[in-house]
């Protein structure tokens, strides 16, 4: 099953939640999942949905 075939109801929300959460992966590195990216990606989340 290819998920690129099907209709999510917010599949533009959920890619992106996926890319905001890779873009502070990848400057913060490995090691600060749990205690760096949470904050980080809930910041950028809203700033991003208030555009």
């Amino acid at each position: 099953m290819n998920a690129d075939n099907q209709d999510f109801k917010y599949k533009e929300l959920t890619e992106e939640i996926i890319r905001i959460f890779y873009r502070v992966y990848n400057k913060l590195g490995y090691g600060f999942l749990d205690f760096g990216t949470k904050p980080e990606v809930k910041r950028k989340a809203f700033d991003n949905l208030r555009k």
